[in-house]
C-alpha cells in the first residue's frame, strides 16, 4: 500500500517539474513588442503602398485607439497601443497558465 502512494508521489514531483512556469514579466514584453511592431510594421505598409482607400479596414482600430489614423504619425500611437494591449494580454495569459499549472501539481 505504501509503495503505491509513494510512486504517485514520485510521479506528482516529476510531473510538477516538467510543467514549465511561465514568466508573466517576460510574456509582458514579448506580446507587447510583438502587437506594436505588427501595428506598426502593418501601418507603415499601407502608407507606403498607398491607393485609393489607404488601410480602411485597419483605420477602424481608431474606434478602439484613439488618435489612431492610417499614416506615418498613426503608426507610432497604434503601436503605443498595441503595445500596452499586448503587454496586459501576454500578463494575464501567463498569469492564467500559472495558476492552472499550480492547480494541477
Amino acid at each position: 500500500m505504501t509503495d503505491g502512494k509513494n510512486s504517485e508521489a514520485v510521479e506528482r514531483q516529476l510531473v510538477g517539474a516538467a510543467i514549465v512556469r511561465l514568466r508573466a514579466r517576460v510574456m509582458a514584453f514579448v506580446f507587447a513588442a510583438v502587437c506594436g511592431v505588427g501595428l506598426f510594421v502593418a501601418t507603415i505598409w499601407l502608407v507606403v503602398r498607398g491607393g485609393e482607400n489607404v488601410g480602411y479596414h485597419l483605420g477602424l482600430l481608431s474606434n478602439y485607439f484613439p488618435g489612431y489614423r492610417v499614416t506615418v504619425p498613426g503608426a507610432f500611437v497604434g503601436a503605443a497601443y498595441a503595445a500596452v494591449l499586448g503587454g496586459i494580454v501576454g500578463w494575464v495569459t501567463a498569469w492564467i497558465y500559472n495558476r492552472v499549472a499550480a492547480r494541477n501539481d
